[in-house]
């Protein structure tokens, strides 16, 4: 089960991460964007790079921090996805407006990998190392 989780919330941040990174220029800053707002394609760069080092980091090294992250970096993606389709908050200090109430392939793809790595990531949270820990010792005394 443990390599399952891990591919998993690898593919499902794959998924973020590729199709983060592919938008990434069309939400560049246009001419009059105030001077004190993160720009959009910095953000999307971001989010690509931090659902990349996540998938990596659960891949290579499976532990309650690992999968923590992966949760974090999964969940505030399809939750910010799901916010930004149905409330248009305008400006919110230097996070530009992000409203986006249009659905197509690309945004189906990354919310369903967001959604299956928060799942997956959530599991893995809670069932990594119990194997370990209810198997005895090999070395243990007897007698």
């Amino acid at each position: 089960m443990g390599i399952l989780l891990r591919l998993l919330v690898a593919a499902g941040l794959a998924a973020d991460a590729i199709v983060h990174w592919r938008f990434a220029p069309d939400m560049a800053p246009g001419p009059n964007t105030p001077d004190d707002v993160i720009p959009g394609d910095d953000l999307f760069r971001a989010q690509a790079i931090a659902a990349a080092v996540a998938a990596v980091l659960v891949l290579v090294w499976a532990s309650k921090w690992t999968y923590a992250i992966a949760f974090v970096v999964a969940a505030s993606a399809a939750g910010a996805v799901l916010l930004y389709y149905f409330v248009d908050f305008g400006q919110l200090g230097p996070i530009p407006r992000m409203y986006d109430p249009s659905w197509y392939a690309d945004k189906t793809i990354s919310f369903a990998g967001e959604a299956i790595a928060t799942i997956a990531a959530l599991v893995g949270f809670f069932t990594v190392g119990r194997k370990e820990r209810a198997e005895p010792r090999s070395g243990a005394h007897v007698g």
